[in-house]
């Protein structure tokens, strides 16, 4: 007895994306911890998963390869295109450090923040509104870097105005010989910034789909409501706005390099992000499942190990 075999009649019979192959799903989740790693025909040759033993070691090396990769590029002479989460958190704290020890002048990067709150009539949270993602961002990673940051023209943030203008403004860097590089987090419906799984009922054609540069207030999924009222709203779900600007596949996907965290453990042997992690590593690219895309491109996936399971019930 279990999801499979008790959903029909249920109400949870509609609420999952048409597209998700619950047994396939399964399949992804039931795999041993220690087999995690192991390559897929799929994945880019280029493509890493590295698993972390602490939140400490998860923050230091997401960060860690975030400032090295800013590094490198200024070493190099190049422009850089950042696509940045809010969320994971942690890595910048890091990142932060590493940059101002090696005495890194940020001036050559973009900054692009993928997502952002939205009423879907085209307002966003005010900048310095506490649940703000532009807020957030400024006080963990610009603002510390004092006189290193990256300069204030070039961060940009998804506001109804700004976001559309993304697709143009990575296209021109990238023609001045500019590497794009997205650090993302994995969602609980595997969405990458706020490009949700149901969004793929939309599209007849694969192509169709990759080729979406962004979203204005798009519709999200009550699980995604319910993960963002966990990590960051301290479970009011009252606060949770049920729509964000995003970018899309069309940007994400022409990353020449991919720095990726799943951190979701909650403690006490609960988490929420093992099976999205299994999906992502195991499913194989899908429109229906978002994050399944990013082991196809070069670049590393950060996680907590103890994510990798063993995904198995238990009674506590």
């Amino acid at each position: 007895m279990d999801f499979i075999t008790t959903v029909k009649g249920s109400l949870l019979e509609s609420f999952y994306p048409a597209g998700w192959d619950m047994a396939r799903i399964d399949r992804c989740a039931s795999h041993p911890p220690e087999t995690v790693t192991e390559r897929q025909s799929w994945w880019h040759d280029r493509f890493t998963p590295i698993p972390c033993a602490t939140l400490s070691d998860f923050d230091t090396l997401m960060g860690h390869e975030i400032a090295w990769t800013i590094r490198q590029a200024r070493e190099e002479g190049v422009p850089l295109a950042m696509i940045l989460p809010v969320g994971p958190m942690g890595m910048y704290r890091w990142a932060v450090f590493f940059l101002r020890e090696w005495g890194v002048r940020c001036g050559h990067v973009h900054g692009f923040n993928m997502d952002e709150w939205s009423d879907g009539e085209g307002n966003t949270l005010p900048p310095d509104n506490p649940g703000a993602f532009q807020n957030a961002m400024e006080a963990a990673f610009y603002g510390p870097l004092g006189d290193l940051t990256v300069p204030p023209a070039q961060r940009h943030f998804a506001t109804s105005g700004e976001l559309p203008r993304y697709a143009g403004q990575i296209a021109e860097l990238k023609r001045q010989g500019a590497r794009l590089v997205t650090v993302f987090g994995i969602g609980r419906m595997c969405h990458i910034a706020f490009w949700e799984p149901h969004f793929a009922s939309e599209f007849d054609q694969e192509a169709d789909w990759m080729r979406q540069t962004h979203r204005l207030g798009a519709q999200l999924h009550p699980l995604t409501i319910e993960q963002n009222a966990i990590t960051s709203f301290k479970s009011r779900t009252t606060l949770v706005p049920c729509r964000a600007n995003t970018v899309g596949p069309g940007l994400f996907l022409q990353s020449d390099w991919i720095i990726g965290g799943a951190d979701g453990v909650l403690g006490r042997g609960m988490q929420w992000q093992g099976l999205s992690l299994w999906m992502t590593l195991r499913y194989g690219p899908d429109i229906w499942v978002p994050s399944s895309y990013m082991p196809t491109r070069p670049g590393k996936l950060f996680f907590l190990s103890e994510l990798a399971g063993p995904l198995v019930a238990e009674c506590n």
